[in-house]
């Protein structure tokens, strides 16, 4: 009994001991787990701080290259123009920055287009342009305004003064041309209005006596009838129109569309006689204007006919044998068997008055109409 009293003692003991180690080691467990976890976040804290310094390292990287490229480029372009105004200025680059580098003043110029005065221009500066200090941003906006001019000149023309000249005595020989159209575009309508009034005063006197002559003529081709020429704008001689008014007897009609075939033609008939009475010709040509004409209507104009003989000579294409028969010549034009035309005259002048000699069939003549 003492011996397993002594046992469970030690037991007890044993465990208080264990149990006293378990504690320690879970607050050991538990402190080391803090630190564990302060180190994690201490880890993360250095990665994300990294990972920005290693952001900032490739931006600076760019940035450096960025500057060397342009460094490059702008010792490339210094290059250039110091090339370029040796060999078109023939300066050296040491004189161009002593002569005109930023810190020389500018040279007074005119304000380019586009450029308008700084707020605080002096006295002086209004009166003229005055040298002033370099600013960058000011001569930039200079160039600008001067290339945009420079633009809108465009390419230079070498051969612009020989153009020039050219077009200039191109110009006054125009001018001249010009002036010569005028002159003679006055003489022109000068002689038109001359040739309106004399055609105008022509043209009246030629109507009033063919209107006149009309009503004798036509009241012998239809006694009893009436017939007279109208103007269509009697204030307008050069413009207007004639109209034929014909009433033959025993009708109330006026109108040419109204009348029968010969009446039209006869008082067509009348009309030409009656321009041939007002202004005389040394002959005339008739083409079957009496085809349409009965025996006692062609009588009437048969008897004009001889009237006109008197002072003219006719030549009439006819098919009617009392128009032949007042002829002093006749022309017959037949057709041989061969297809050739013949033409047979025959003179009636100091001759009787009677039919044509009898032809032989073959012979006959046959009147032509043109």
């Amino acid at each position: 009994e003492q011996l397993a009293g002594a046992v469970a003692d030690g037991a007890r003991q044993l465990l208080a001991y264990i149990e006293h180690s378990l504690a320690e080691a879970t607050a050991d467990k538990a402190t080391a787990e803090q630190q564990r976890a302060a180190r994690d976040a201490e880890l993360t804290r250095e990665r994300a701080r990294s990972r920005e310094l290693k952001t900032e390292l490739d931006k600076l990287t760019d940035s450096v290259h960025r500057d060397e490229v342009l460094r490059a480029e702008k010792r490339l372009r210094i290059e250039q123009l110091e090339g370029k105004a040796l060999e078109e200025h023939g300066i050296e680059s040491d004189a161009l920055l002593a002569e005109y580098g930023p810190d020389q003043l500018v040279p007074p110029s005119l304000p380019a287009e586009g450029e308008e005065p700084e707020a605080g221009t002096s006295a002086a500066d209004a009166e003229g342009p005055q040298p002033r200090p370099y600013r960058r941003a000011e001569q930039e906006k200079r160039l600008k305004a001067a290339e945009k001019a420079y633009t809108q000149l465009g390419k230079v023309n070498p051969l612009a003064l020989e153009e020039f000249a050219a077009l200039e005595e191109r110009h006054q020989f125009l001018s001249e041309q010009l002036e010569d159209l005028k002159t003679t575009r006055r003489d022109l309508l000068t002689v038109v209005k001359e040739v309106d009034e004399r055609v105008e005063q022509v043209f009246t006197a030629a109507y009033h006596d063919t209107a006149r002559e009309f009503e004798g003529v036509f009241s012998r081709l239809f006694p009893g009838g009436e017939g007279r020429l109208i103007l269509t704008d009697p204030e307008s001689m050069l413009t207007t129109g004639v109209e034929v008014e014909a009433r033959p007897p025993g009708k109330k009609v006026k109108r040419l569309s109204l009348l029968s075939g010969g009446e039209r033609s006869l008082t067509a008939v009348a009309l030409l006689v009656s321009i041939f009475k007002a202004r005389p010709s040394p002959f005339y040509v008739m083409d079957e204007v009496e085809a349409a004409l009965d025996e006692t209507n062609l009588r009437r104009l048969i008897a004009i006919m001889e009237e006109l003989r008197d002072n003219s000579q006719l030549i009439v294409i006819t098919h009617q044998k009392l128009t032949m028969e007042c002829a002093d010549a006749l022309y017959g034009v037949s057709m041989r068997g061969d297809g050739i035309s013949q033409v047979i005259s025959q003179r009636l002048r100091d001759e009787p008055r009677k039919p044509p000699r009898q032809l032989r069939r073959t012979e006959e003549p046959e009147m032509a109409s043109e």
